[in-house]
């Protein structure tokens, strides 16, 4: 509608032209066969119609929408206490850059020291267990154990294996050495992911729940999503992989490149569009989360018809250009535009590269 519009008036444009300058009259300049034009041989109109030959050029197509800065989840990590307890000692601050593993603060708390219990009860029945097992088999070869005793022994080692394996993983999903630690020791809460510190909510002496939500938060943001919503009638010329330009309203002379990482498969149903996520260096810090970003897609170059504005005309509720069929001979040709930028008109159905079509004048055959 809003190409129709601009056609209007452009068409409108050269009307008044028309009648603001006066063009000498003949006797008749032309005749209207249904969609065919014929110009008379002394017709004056000769002179202010110029045709060319239709050709194609490289084209690439850009989509241009909305978007934001969005941290890449894997990437962001939210800190919460595994358990109940108090918080001792902290090391780290607001705005750090810390490395995976580094430690961040204590937390001293009961259920940490009866998980610390329980391993070390599994130990000593895992022990138990395996000295019962070797003498139970020394037993054996003197000939004063039956052979169903070892078998009950082997066994009973295998359950307090186990048991001792588990209460072992149990401490080291936090990190912690169970053959090094002690007693009754506080907890170290370590930096899941490498990144930058952006939120801490952590208070020495602070009681926390093991219910809470988290206390701190690290984002590693070297790379970053920028996050689009693209209407559902563009996302055919969208594809993984293409080039993409992003600008930023608080840095306006900034351009960032970056490419399509991923399409979401499912439409926002109130907004009729589409997630479109891509990849974007962030090396300087220069993208804040949450900023918003102008994209412009660029899709695969393809060769396509491009014809000059002007030459585009408007009928009722279709554009049309004038093309040319034999020597002073125009018919009708409806086209399918696709956009007009910068004075140019990208076709998509309706002539074809050798179509011969007026470039200007075309609206003295109205």
């Amino acid at each position: 509608m809003k190409i129709l519009q601009k056609l209007g008036l452009l068409i409108g444009m050269g009307l008044v032209g028309c009648q603001s300058t006066p063009i000498e009259s003949d006797v008749q300049t032309y005749i209207l066969r249904g969609d065919t034009a014929i110009v008379c041989d002394t017709s004056y109109l000769s002179k202010h119609i110029k045709v060319d030959v239709v050709s194609s050029k490289p084209y690439i197509r850009k989509v241009i929408t909305a978007g934001s800065v969005q941290p890449i989840p894997t990437q962001y990590a939210y800190i919460a206490p595994p358990f109940s307890g108090r918080v001792g000692q902290t090391f780290f601050a607001l705005g750090d850059q810390v490395e995976k593993l580094t430690p961040l603060f204590q937390l001293v708390s009961s259920e940490y020291t009866s998980t610390q219990k329980e391993f070390y009860q599994a130990e000593s029945e895992r022990d138990l267990a395996r000295t019962e097992w070797n003498r139970k088999q020394d037993l054996l070869h003197k000939g004063v154990a039956a052979q169903k005793e070892l078998e009950e022994a082997t066994s009973a080692l295998h359950i307090a294996e186990k048991e001792y394996d588990n209460a072992s993983l149990a401490l080291q999903v936090y990190h912690t050495q169970p053959q090094k630690m002690t007693l009754g020791e506080p907890l170290v809460i370590r930096a899941p992911i490498s990144g930058t510190v952006i939120e801490n909510n952590v208070v020495t002496g602070q009681y926390l729940s093991s219910e809470s939500e988290s206390v701190a938060v690290i984002a590693d943001l070297s790379k970053v999503w920028v996050v689009a919503q693209v209407k559902e009638k563009d996302i055919r010329f969208i594809h993984e992989g293409d080039r993409m330009k992003i600008q930023i309203a608080a840095l306006p002379n900034d351009v960032i490149e970056g490419e399509v990482f991923h399409i979401d498969e499912a439409i926002d149903q109130e907004t009729r569009s589409i997630k479109v996520l891509s990849v974007c260096d962030n090396k300087e810090r220069m993208l804040k989360l949450g900023m918003y970003a102008t994209v412009t897609f660029l899709d695969r170059e393809r060769e396509a018809i491009v014809l000059p504005e002007k030459s585009l005309l408007q009928e009722e509720n279709y554009i049309y250009v004038w093309k040319q069929i034999a020597d002073k001979r125009y018919i009708k040709q409806p086209i399918e535009v696709e956009v007009v930028e910068n004075g140019f008109a990208v076709i998509n159905q309706g002539v074809s590269a050798d179509d011969t079509v007026v470039i200007e004048g075309g609206y003295y055959l109205k």
